[in-house]
């Protein structure tokens, strides 16, 4: 049994895991410095108040950091599942945008569904946009071998001002230079988890504004688990990403796995679109923007942080929404709440060396274990 624990120690999970551990520590310490710099006497109260993060506001908090982690999540699935299978995507702000927009349209126009219907129409719907969005960068990728970056850049724009001219032509509000909001059936249900995170004072509740579109989230986690490591085609896709050489020696369709892989990254970001734009407070209509929905880029960082394995995004988006709160709370010490965007970009940084990190930790870790073996250490 022990000798089993010591084996799991120093499995590759584990230490991957260990990796993204130091990460976010050494993160967290180039933004202590940050604090440091910008206010000096509050430094140490504004590292506690990230570390408490939404726990700072009680239940209501905890339930703030479920709503906000629903979107990054879901694009932390996507770009993490095009991590598994080689792929380096970068195209889900645009894909969130495209889902978002067909998911508000769909909300504002199509009330002649159901109630409990229409809501699960526009999530679907907005899925099938992002996937379809998803398609062009991998075909461009299976077929002329052009980059994934490069084309999914380029359709993050081609998304972003697409939707601002159909928004203009379609469902638009022009006094609020935004869409018309969405009819209260498309709106996704709170399911009575408004009534459990939520703090009284008095007989004033201050609800948060969590809904039912977590579990969505947990569950499309669950989905891509269960694809990538119990199914063949999931086989074929991480195999791809290994190594595409071998993997269409060994017959796998290497074109149709790469197509396929951004059809569905794509339909995972075009998800986190609707679960966004469908959902109060943040969303219920978009505005016209010139630039690219930050929740798009923050599903890198979750990604890695994640190690692309989708139970780990899932856990990594709730801790990035975690520490993105306790950075709203910031201002309560007179931080500027970009800081908590620097200490999140020095954690993305940090994550490029998690490679370094696990190799580092391998080697001590099996040499400690070789010394105990040995009996040159006591146990």
């Amino acid at each position: 049994m022990k000798k089993k624990f010591s084996g799991f120690l120093v499995s590759p999970g584990a230490m991957s895991a260990y990796a993204s551990v130091m990460a976010i520590l050494v993160g967290l310490l180039f933004g202590f410095l940050i604090l440091l710099v910008s206010n000096p006497a509050q430094a140490v109260r504004g590292l506690g108040t990230i570390l408490m993060g939404g726990l700072g506001d009680s239940w209501r908090g905890v339930g703030q950091v479920l709503y906000y982690a629903t979107p990054i999540i879901m694009t932390g699935l996507s770009v993490g599942f095009a991590f598994k299978t080689g792929l380096f995507h970068i195209g889900a702000p645009g894909q969130l945008m495209v889902g978002g927009f067909v998911a508000v349209y769909i909300g504002v126009n199509w009330t002649f569904l159901p109630g409990a219907a229409h809501w699960i129409v526009g999530i679907l719907m907005a899925m099938l946009a992002g996937g379809l969005w998803g398609l062009v960068p991998g075909l461009f990728k299976a077929l002329f071998n052009v980059h994934e970056v490069i084309s999914s850049i380029m359709m993050n724009y081609i998304g972003m001002y697409g939707v601002n001219l159909l928004i203009e032509r379609t469902v638009y509000d022009q006094l609020k230079n935004q869409t018309v909001s969405v009819a209260g059936t498309a709106v996704i249900p709170k399911g009575g988890l408004d009534q459990i995170f939520v703090n009284y004072t008095g007989d004033y509740a201050d609800a948060s504004t969590v809904n039912i579109g977590i579990f969505i989230a947990i569950l499309m986690a669950i989905v891509i688990f269960v694809l990538l490591y119990k199914t063949q085609f999931g086989f074929e896709l991480r195999a791809c990403g290994l190594n595409r050489h071998a993997s269409r020696y060994a017959g796998i369709n290497e074109k149709r796995t790469i197509a396929l892989s951004m059809v569905i990254a794509g339909t995972l970001a075009g998800c986190a679109g609707a679960l966004m734009y469908l959902a109060p407070a943040s969303g219920l209509h978009m505005r016209v923007e010139e630039i690219l929905s930050p929740e798009g880029f923050n599903g890198i960082p979750v990604a890695l942080l994640g190690l692309s394995n989708p139970i780990g995004v899932v856990f990594a988006g709730l801790f990035i929404a975690h520490i993105e709160q306790g950075g709203f709370y910031l201002q309560r010490l007179e931080y500027m709440p970009e800081v908590i965007d620097i200490i999140i970009a020095a954690i993305i940084y940090f994550s490029a060396f998690s490679l370094l990190f696990k190799r580092l930790l391998s080697k001590w870790l099996l040499a400690r274990q070789s010394r105990r073996e040995e009996g040159g250490e006591p146990k």
